[in-house]
């Protein structure tokens, strides 16, 4: 249990290590697919349609699974589930070393996705459970540095370790979720003990650090409800992250720059995502998402640009702009999902956040991919702005509401 609201204080609360472990474990093997995957699709004779079917059958076999996820856990237990979502993740990355067919690696791709499903609601819930709402920015902050960094280091370097050393070798690293299996064992194992106890929940005001007893599955309108906004809001940033993280690499004229600013897309996502939450909790998280969703279409505005007039330094630029509003907006979204339900729904705040943020980064691999075989890469990244820009407007009115009390 943490005994401060510092990150020092948070990474002390039991389990919060663990979660971490498995945590950068699980999203080493994604990062490893994310960009690599669709160019193994390529050099098996698939176009960008194809290459952008890869990454969308995945999120879409995630989101399917995702809502599967809370009657999961109430049935069979956190240690089960856990402990089968990062085998399902990890074990198919292996069989990409018998298979460059479309066919056979959008298979591959579903059950991966299957895996996924459980290692993202689980771990976003999980800082619900192990952390209270007072310091629950700074939780979050901490459980995406632990997903940003294997992102940061890996979607960038997949590809050139791709290209160096061999396809085989990023199938190992995509295997990696498989050695979760201690830390799934670990967090499952300390939440099925605090589920177990069934104590009452602390109302949504307490500052205490945990929030045993187990929370219902039931999917009733009013917390569906509750979670439009920030799941919409989410939706507009990962879907253009979704279309970066698949497709730089393949944007014409710019091989070394994309690889770079794949890096500080994903650097600053990471530290955005672990900086905002201390913001938000001295703050509050509702004054954030305009400004960050604006920041965003500016973004992805130069980085069309960009890859228009296959300019590198504008591209650098854009993808770290675009980063810092991918980063943030995660973590005050799910500041936001889990403050607009209450404790009593948290793993349907975390399957309803986590179904917005797979869809988002699956559409953007579908959408953008036949915008580009049908036009270019330039015209489905100006979309994404687009709509980034119209969130903000959107929002605008919470800031003046937040201005005046």
């Amino acid at each position: 249990m943490a005994q401060d609201g510092t990150r020092a204080g948070v990474l002390r609360t039991p389990g919060i290590r663990a979660l971490m472990a498995l945590s950068m474990l699980g999203f080493a093997g994604y990062s490893s697919l994310l960009s690599t995957a669709p160019l193994w699709a390529v050099r098996g004779g698939a176009d960008e349609a194809g290459a952008g079917m890869v990454n969308a059958v995945m999120m879409a076999a995630t989101v399917a699974f995702q809502t599967l996820v809370p009657s999961s856990l109430l049935r069979l237990g956190w240690r089960t589930t856990l402990t089968a979502g990062v085998l399902l993740l990890g074990a198919p990355s292996l069989a990409l070393l018998f298979t460059d067919s479309l066919t056979g690696i959008l298979l591959l791709s579903a059950v991966r996705g299957a895996g996924f499903a459980v290692i993202t609601v689980c771990g976003s819930s999980a800082t619900a459970v192990l952390v209270g709402p007072a310091h629950r920015g700074r939780a979050i902050g901490l459980y995406g540095l632990s997903i940003a960094l294997p992102q940061m280091l890996l979607v960038p370097s997949s590809v050139w370790i791709a290209e160096q050393v061999g396809f085989w070798a990023v199938f190992v690293l995509g295997a990696l979720p498989v050695a979760a299996v201690v830390p799934a064992l670990l967090l499952g194992s300390r939440i099925d003990r605090l589920e177990g106890q069934a104590a009452p929940e602390a109302p949504s005001g307490s500052r205490n650090t945990t929030t045993s007893g187990p929370a219902r599955s039931g999917t009733s309108g009013r917390p569906l409800l509750a979670l439009i906004v920030p799941s919409l809001v989410l939706l507009s940033i990962t879907t253009p992250g979704g279309a970066l993280l698949t497709f730089a690499p393949q944007f014409p004229g710019l091989g070394g720059p994309a690889v770079v600013g794949l890096f500080l897309f994903t650097l600053t996502a990471a530290a955005t995502r672990w900086l905002v939450g201390g913001l938000a909790d001295r703050f509050g998280h509702r004054g954030f998402p305009a400004p960050l969703s604006l920041i965003g279409a500016l973004g992805l505005g130069l980085t069309a640009w960009a890859v228009s007039s296959q300019s590198g330094a504008a591209l650098l630029g854009g993808m770290a702009l675009t980063g810092i509003a991918y980063g943030s907006l995660q973590n005050v979204t799910l500041i936001e999902a889990f403050a607009s339900v209450g404790p009593r729904h948290r793993d349907i705040a975390s399957m309803v956040w986590n179904i917005g943020f797979d869809c988002g980064t699956g559409l953007g691999a579908l959408l953008v991919g036949f915008i580009a075989a049908g036009t270019s890469f330039t015209v489905g990244l100006e979309i994404t702005a687009g709509v980034c820009l119209l969130v903000a407007v959107a929002l605008a009115p919470r800031l003046l509401v937040r201005a005046r009390s």
